[in-house]
């Protein structure tokens, strides 16, 4: 297996890796409020949450940037509970230009704190690498594409939700925004740094 390949699929596994559920849990969250023909509104969310993600990752694996583990692991879920209390308290059917383009300043600000939680083994895994452009490129791309296919698995169940089960969509939401808020309480309360 080569060295790009190797870090591509760390970077898929990453996202979808269950154990880290707070970045799934973040992108359902991130995805509540769209339909599935909005779909390249929500693909630049999610590219702008990874370019958040890719430059923190990068800056705080060369040493550039250090913030302690303990603030981030606990700034983690509280992204997820803002972005959550924002979809429950959003009223409108379709998410309008003005706000899609705070979400995508939000998704990326967001990116930019989910990116130093996974630095400190990223860093460690490098130490071993000649070179860290090549496996932190792929790293990046792997993530990107870890998060379309959980984009499209969410999206696909929200169709089906909604269109097949006849559930309302304010609903739907206000039943995915509500769990997110609850889970990312419960973690900001056992990852509370202070």
């Amino acid at each position: 297996m080569s060295v790009f390949q190797l870090y591509l699929e760390l970077g898929i596994d990453h996202i979808m890796d269950i154990r880290g559920y707070d970045h799934i849990l973040f992108i359902l969250t991130l995805c509540a409020v769209y339909y599935f023909r909005e779909w390249k509104r929500v693909l630049i969310l999610i590219t702008a949450f990874t370019i958040g993600h890719s430059t923190t990752l990068v800056l705080a694996t060369l040493n550039i940037v250090k913030i302690s583990t303990g603030l981030i692991e606990f700034l983690i879920p509280l992204t997820i509970f803002i972005t959550a209390f924002f979809n429950a308290i959003y009223k409108y059917e379709r998410v309008g230009k003005r706000l899609h383009m705070m979400k995508y300043a939000a998704a990326l600000f967001f990116g930019l704190i989910h990116g130093l939680g996974f630095s400190n083994y990223l860093r460690n895994l490098l130490g071993n690498e000649s070179g860290i452009v090549k496996p932190l490129l792929a790293f990046n791309i792997g993530i990107e594409l870890g998060q379309i296919i959980v984009v499209l698995v969410i999206m696909a169940l929200t169709w089906l939700v909604v269109n097949v089960m006849h559930a309302r969509r304010r609903e739907w939401n206000l039943l995915i925004s509500g769990a997110g808020m609850g889970i990312a309480l419960v973690l900001m309360i056992e990852r509370f740094p202070w």
